[in-house]
């Protein structure tokens, strides 16, 4: 963390060998010495220009004055720093540190841009000839916010742009400085370091942005269903503000007998670790449905998995797994403390599947049961799975919520829209998302499986 400016008295144009100072800031008496000053110099020009300087750190330099850091090894007093005036016509302050140590303790947050002498020794060594550049390195590591102008001896052109090589915004000659050329380079350096730190935050934002779409790709599942003539959609939306996953999850397959198992399920909680978990129980329940297992076997063991991987023991999974025949006329529904599918069949109005038997979710009770209901389909249906983010949103400005009853009235009247497919999981969360007034706060996911001879 940066230490706040001591109390010092400003160095005399005799003491410090530069111009005479037009103000003073602080003005506060200390210990004498030459080290740690800052100095407000008033030039005779000023450069003329519509730009505005932007900074990278410290209050906006449109209102105050820029504010240098020269860090130079200069017993004899040198005028290595000339008269300086900003754009506005203000006096550029100017700090001075003699060495490193110095230079860290006046680093704080209202310095605009550092000025470094190349021939100052880097911390702990005396002879630099194996790396001249280790002092601008040990700067640029000790502020990487700050624009940093590297000083060199006259003709030592190589040096310099070495030193932009590593990271320094521009270099300048030390026997060519004038208050014209300086107060240029020092806006450009602010200016470019900002620029540059735009353009490094931009393509971070790119590359996590891509990441991120990766990551949900990686997460979300693909069905597995080659060979079968189901047809499937899928709605998914977390709760919580721009994450890429929440508690919910679901999945299907089919296996090599052409059975098709679909799962939907919700772990309770909205945070990172619910979401994690979610995503363990899906994949370990499509390892295990191909594997074989299946109903009661199939959910005892995803208890398991829960009981070994969650953070919290009072933490639980709902879950409704169905597996289809291969003739597509009847299936198999287990359900753990989960709302019951709705299935829609040509000529009939949409109901809810049979929930008479509907266990306990998983990790409520050790050794519990989930009993597998026979249900019939039919030649041609529609059946519909969905987490309760879909239900439990409510409907204008009152407590009351959707709830199952208003769910299946209000896809009954889509399906009689024509709707189907995508098209109808959208318009149903979207509907419900009206109806709440706004984002929901629970995560949404549905699925939706079509079988049309």
């Amino acid at each position: 963390m940066p230490v706040p400016v001591p109390r010092q008295r400003a160095i005399p144009a005799v003491e410090s060998g530069q111009a005479q100072a037009a103000s003073t800031v602080g003005g506060h008496s200390g210990a004498s010495g030459a080290s740690g000053a800052e100095t407000a110099y008033k030039g005779k020009t000023a450069e003329n220009t519509k730009n505005t300087t932007t900074t990278l750190v410290g209050s906006d330099t449109t209102s105050t004055n820029l504010t240098l850091l020269l860090i130079e090894d200069d017993p004899g007093g040198s005028p290595i720093v000339p008269e300086l005036l900003d754009q506005a016509g203000k006096p550029i302050r100017v700090r001075t540190a003699r060495n490193l140590t110095e230079a860290e303790r006046l680093l704080t947050d209202d310095v605009h841009c550092i000025l470094l002498d190349l021939a100052l020794p880097a911390p702990g060594r005396t002879d630099d000839r194996d790396d001249e550049l280790s002092v601008l390195r040990h700067v640029l590591e000790l502020a990487p916010r700050h624009a940093v102008l590297a000083l060199t001896a006259s003709g030592d052109a190589e040096r310099g742009a070495e030193a932009v090589r590593v990271g320094a915004q521009d270099y300048l000659f030390r026997d060519e400085l004038d208050g014209r050329l300086l107060s240029r380079a020092i806006r450009y350096a602010v200016e470019r370091k900002r620029s540059d730190t735009a353009e490094r935050r931009l393509a971070e934002g790119r590359m996590r942005a891509q990441e991120n779409r990766r990551l949900e790709r990686g997460l979300l599942p693909t069905p597995l269903l080659d060979g079968s003539p189901l047809r499937f959609a899928a709605r998914y939306r977390p709760g919580r503000s721009r994450a890429l996953l929440g508690g919910d999850f679901y999945d299907v397959v089919r296996t090599p007998d052409g059975t098709v198992h679909a799962m939907i399920g919700d772990v309770c909680g909205h945070g990172p670790d619910e979401a994690a978990l979610g995503v363990e129980l899906r994949i370990a329940w499509r390892a295990l449905t191909l594997a074989g297992l299946c109903g009661d076997e199939l959910l005892g063991t995803l208890q398991q998995v829960l009981e070994h991987e969650r953070s919290d023991d009072e933490i639980f999974a709902t879950l409704c797994t169905v597996d289809i025949a291969p003739d597509g006329r009847r299936a198999g529904l287990c359900l753990a403390g989960h709302p019951a599918p709705l299935v829609a069949r040509p000529g009939r109005p949409a109901r809810l599947l049979p929930y008479d038997n509907n266990g306990p979710a998983l990790g409520l009770l050790p050794g519990a049961r989930w009993p597998r209901m026979q249900v019939e389909l039919g030649r041609e249906w529609s059946l519909m799975l969905y987490t309760d983010g879909l239900i439990e949103g409510h409907i204008g400005q009152g407590r009351e919520r959707l709830g199952q009853d208003g769910m299946v009235e209000m896809i009954r009247r889509q399906l009689a829209q024509g709707l189907s497919g995508e098209e109808l999981l959208r318009a149903a969360v979207n509907e419900v998302r009206q109806l709440n007034g706004g984002e929901l706060a629970d995560d949404v996911a549905v699925l939706l499986l079509d079988r049309v001879p």
